[in-house]
């Protein structure tokens, strides 16, 4: 048995982070040297190490925000280190009142409890909207 988190471990604790707005514990779920691609950001986003997601995740206490993960379903591959997930952020502007709903899918790497990959596919132009003045 191994000591390490699973993949599907280490996605639900990414999740319930995100939800709970706790940017400090987010970059310790990855590898320091993890890649994480967000092909469909307006422009694309490729996040490299883990400083840089440490600088991405402080920006979740920024956000007017209340968020939740819903309809979380995690589909195991034949790569017992890779996942894909699906799921929704359901959340409401705390400024506006506006609710809104940001689907997602996330392709993910981990290795010996960390991400070391993720190809994060998530609905960019629902956050933006959400949070347009």
């Amino acid at each position: 048995m191994s000591e390490f988190a699973s993949p599907r471990a280490v996605f639900q604790r990414l999740i319930d982070a995100v939800a709970a707005r706790r940017p400090e514990a987010l970059p310790r779920l990855y590898a320091e040297d993890a890649v994480v691609v967000q092909p469909f950001a307006e422009p694309a986003s490729r996040l490299e190490g883990r400083e840089a997601l440490r600088e991405h995740f402080a920006r979740l206490l920024t956000l007017p925000m209340e968020v939740r993960a819903r309809n979380v379903v995690v589909h195991q591959t034949g790569d017992p280190e890779v996942i894909v997930a699906e799921f929704e952020y359901e959340g409401r502007n705390t400024e506006t009142g506006r609710a809104f709903v940001v689907p997602n899918v996330f392709v993910m790497r981990v290795h010996r409890g960390r991400i070391v990959e993720s190809r994060d596919y998530a609905h960019h132009h629902a956050f933006e909207e959400a949070f347009a003045r």
